[in-house]
């Protein structure tokens, strides 16, 4: 941020062409996607298209947000800071707090979501991941995380309830709280999925807690501010336990890694658990920043594997089923489904918890806001898009034969090759059975849930990249891992700020849960959060329709429920601290995700399509009880019963979640109005100005002015 009283620096000829530059760039990439119509284009277009609109929406439209909006104060001390307490409070290097920040936002939705989405076609999932994450998801997060670090890191429910009034704010405490253990119960749920009867994978993800607890030992005790060397020593054990996962798996020791799905859940409830209450700088904050390495390491081969290989986008730009809304993978029209269906990579709720959370406990400085809260989400849409990228360049057949349940297609190569003609794309039975080969997999059919369709894709663009065809069943393992990894670091930051959530909420009627570095509250608080989604996730994996299988429909209208809070609690908060001509920047993105999400919930819940409504479902199964008969998915009479149960708590579940939504909404529009009338009758729970003592640049890389005063500060002493 520019000082006061520095006059602005003239325009540089070089600044102004390199960003006429990149501008054109991501023009050329947009324009070649949306009007090449009856040809394939190349996903280079789309990477171009992404990371041109990504630069200039971080250099110009969140610089704006920062200096003219929200006005960023490097001289005030943040809670880090002022409330140090090295266990949840802890000043974090700025390179590490972007690690575990965008390590604890992006866990399964932007590597699955877009992968589902693409049965609608490539084009509107590519304009929302990049237009959303651009003026709604990145904006979301990084006024979420300037308002939560301002009121001394409190959480999104607790801020709603404190600027908006008793009962919205008990509304958004409740939908929160709730959300997120459906969300920790999925992605949890997911982890198991990948891990189970993998060796590899559990040995190579076991292996980076102790990894990251050297790390932590290292830069607090061992050399304390040396992240260039710890980096350096995270990376390389990282990449050997990598390597050794696979020896491991080829090994005698296989079989000790090689876990029930049952004894999974065991570990990650303890994992969970152990990750909430440790200190911060001891497992979770370096854990997620050495798996940062991981996943942007990944992801930017993968772009540089697209723009070596220039594969060809064979997805078409939009199918038939985005209008019929009958697709296989899932049901509904594409308005408003496919904004659902991908849950992250454009706006995420869950983003506004890690925002409220551990996050704004732990920056440094308010100047590094736009790089941690925009940056990383920026980021996470960028995994979103080459997800999207490795769906659509494989072939249509087989992304609709992995994709389509059992029910529709059978269990055949015989009998999908058939049914995927039906949708209207063609795939041969030995060009199925080849597939499943190639990746050492007995089949490929009814691979649900988008992460083995991600894995094949960077399968084929690495193996095109590094190794050759015989390298593409050991690419397809290691992308089924790297989703493993990269879902797990959303799942101990998630526990953890549940934690802090219902601590907040404890904290109303008993005021020693407030202190969310009280030890009892901390353990009570931890154990009964692990041990909600705990449950859910136990029962899942024991019964195939119960459990979290019975909240997974309702995974992605949640979340983005969810954003509806966090950008409802950002308006009211621009329009309460005097930023009225300023609200439209989250109003607006609030305006659009309530009718996309609350438009879907209705669907969900009054919709005459059996495939959409839960309720239509429901009466369908209890006529078919009724007539004595077994529909699928259930096998026999007891499951047809477990179907009745599950969609009627998935239809109350969507009813009620949209129901306090709406209140948190209504009441946030009454504070504002009466603001207006009145403002002398407001009341902000801004924390008070503390001048910070901390010297720290705002971005990855100082300027010449952080650089004298980092230089001048290291001269004083400390």
């Amino acid at each position: 941020m520019r000082p006061a009283g520095r006059p602005r620096s003239a325009a540089n000829p070089r600044k102004i062409a390199l960003w006429t530059a990149v501008a054109l760039v991501g023009a050329a990439g947009w324009t070649l996607l949306a009007l090449s119509r009856g040809e394939e284009v190349s996903a280079a277009w789309m990477v171009a298209a992404a990371l041109g609109s990504y630069a200039i929406g971080y250099r110009f439209y969140a610089r704006f947000i920062a200096t003219r909006v929200l006005k960023f104060d490097r001289t005030r001390a943040t809670p880090a800071e002022r409330l140090n307490d090295g266990v949840d409070f802890h000043p974090t290097d700025r390179r590490v707090l972007l690690g575990h920040h965008f390590a604890a936002i992006a866990g399964a939705g932007p590597l699955v979501g877009p992968v589902l989405a693409a049965q609608m076609g490539y084009l509107p999932g590519t304009i929302w991941i990049i237009v959303g994450v651009v003026f709604a998801g990145a904006v979301q997060d990084m006024v979420v995380l300037f308002f939560s670090t301002r009121r001394d890191g409190r959480s999104l429910g607790q801020m709603a309830r404190e600027e908006i009034g008793v009962v919205g704010g008990a509304a958004a405490l409740l939908a929160a709280f709730a959300i997120m253990i459906i969300l920790l119960g999925v992605l949890a749920l997911i982890i198991v999925n990948a891990l189970a009867q993998s060796p590899w994978g559990t040995f190579s993800i076991g292996m980076t807690i102790p990894i990251a607890l050297l790390m932590g030992f290292y830069l607090r005790v061992l050399r304390p501010g040396r992240v260039t060397e710890v980096s350096l020593i995270g990376v390389a054990l990282l990449l050997l336990a990598l390597v050794a996962g696979r020896w491991v798996a080829d090994s005698s020791w296989a079989d000790t890694f090689t876990l029930e799905p049952g004894t999974l859940v065991v570990w990650l409830v303890a994992y969970g658990f152990i990750a909430s209450v440790l200190p911060v700088w001891t497992l979770l904050a370096p854990r997620d920043y050495l798996s940062t390495f991981m996943k942007i390491g990944t992801i930017g081969l993968l772009a540089v594997g697209v723009l070596v290989t220039v594969p060809n986008l064979k997805m078409d730009a939009v199918t038939d089923f985005a209008g019929r809304g009958d697709g296989p993978v899932f049901a509904g029209s594409l308005f408003p489904f496919v904004f659902i269906t991908i849950a992250c990579g454009a706006l995420s709720g869950f983003h506004a918890l890690i925002s409220s959370g551990t996050t704004p406990k732990m920056v440094q400085k308010e100047t590094q806001i736009r790089m941690i809260g925009y940056g990383s989400m920026l980021m996470e849409s960028f995994v979103a898009v080459m997800a999207l990228v490795a769906a659509s360049i494989i072939d249509p057949g087989l992304y609709f034969a992995m994709n389509a349940p059992a029910g529709v297609i059978g269990d055949t190569v015989q009998s999908a090759s058939q049914a995927v003609a039906q949708f209207g794309y063609s795939i041969s039975p030995d060009q199925l059975a080849a597939a499943a080969k190639a990746v050492e997999e007995q089949t490929l059919l009814s691979r649900t849930g988008g992460a083995p369709t991600l894995a094949v894709g960077v399968a084929d663009i690495f193996s095109q990249v590094f190794g050759g065809a015989g390298m593409k069943a050991f690419w397809y393992h290691f992308a089924i891992m790297f989703e493993a990894l990269f879902i797990l670091t959303a799942l101990d930051a998630g526990t953890r700020v549940g934690r802090f959530m219902l601590q907040d909420m404890l904290g109303n009627v008993y005021k020693p849960f407030r202190r969310v570095s009280w030890k009892p509250g901390l353990v009570l608080c931890s154990a009964a959060v692990v041990a909600l989604w705990g449950y859910f996730l136990w029962v899942g994996v024991h019964e195939p329709l119960g459990g979290i299988n019975q909240l997974f429909p309702v995974f992605g209208i949640a979340n983005q429920l969810l954003a509806a809070v966090a950008l409802t609690v950002c308006t009211t908060l621009l329009v309460k601290s005097g930023r009225l001509n300023w609200a439209w920047i989250t109003g607006v993105p609030l305006a659009w995700d309530a009718v996309v999400t609350l438009t879907a919930s209705w669907q969900k819940v009054f919709s005459g399509d059996p495939k959409v409504g839960f309720f239509t479902q429901r009466s369908v199964y209890q006529d078919a009880i009724d007539a004595g008969k077994v529909l699928p998915p259930a096998k026999s009479m007891d499951d047809m019963h477990t179907v009745v149960t599950n969609s009627t708590v998935d239809g109350v579940l969507s009813a009620v979640l949209a129901l306090l939504i709406v209140v948190v909404i209504a009441d946030a529009a009454r504070v504002c109005v009466r603001h207006l009338r009145d403002p002398a009758a407001s009341r902000l729970s801004e924390a008070p100005y503390v001048r910070s003592a901390i010297v720290a640049p705002a971005g990855l890389v100082a300027s010449k002015e952080e650089k004298a005063e980092l230089a001048a500060a290291e001269r004083s002493g400390p």
